[in-house]
């Protein structure tokens, strides 16, 4: 069993929000001891999909509906795995757009470090799209995607 403040300093979060994460029912049964909050490995569990719920962009009361259906049993298995494609399909989503950024600024690293070689944009503007350099290209390619 850990205390509130040791649960803080594993998952890297205030004691604040473990005790509004506890205040919104997401620990139905959380221990306490002369009223001092015990966590033990279910409740370890349970933060970890809470923070990972929560990293992917959903809501605390959806993240307490969640928590609700895992206390209902089995007959919410389906519900569960539908809440958890959804948020698998948000972050890939995510992924691909945040990829395309990484892509710009690859593509833009690059083309920065020719100009600069060469003293002027020239050779580069020539280039693009269909000369650049196929360690490049690709880059290039998935940052001007739409």
């Amino acid at each position: 069993m850990y205390t509130i403040g040791q649960v803080a300093e594993m998952f890297g979060l205030p004691v604040s929000t473990l005790r509004y994460y506890d205040k919104q029912g997401l620990f139905p049964g959380l221990e306490r001891t002369s009223g001092i909050r015990r966590f033990g490995d279910t409740e370890l569990e349970a933060l970890r999909v809470i923070e990972c719920l929560k990293k992917a962009g959903m809501e605390i009361k959806d993240i307490r509906l969640f928590m609700e259906w895992c206390a209902e049993g089995p007959s919410t298995y389906p519900k569960r795995k539908a809440m958890f494609e959804e948020r698998k399909a948000h972050m890939e989503s995510e992924i691909a757009k945040m990829n395309r950024v990484l892509d710009m600024l690859k593509f833009k690293c690059w083309y920065y470090e020719q100009a600069i070689q060469d003293g002027n944009e020239d050779r580069l503007e020539a280039l693009i799209p269909d000369d650049l350099p196929e360690e490049i290209k690709g880059s290039y390619e998935n940052a001007h995607a739409r």
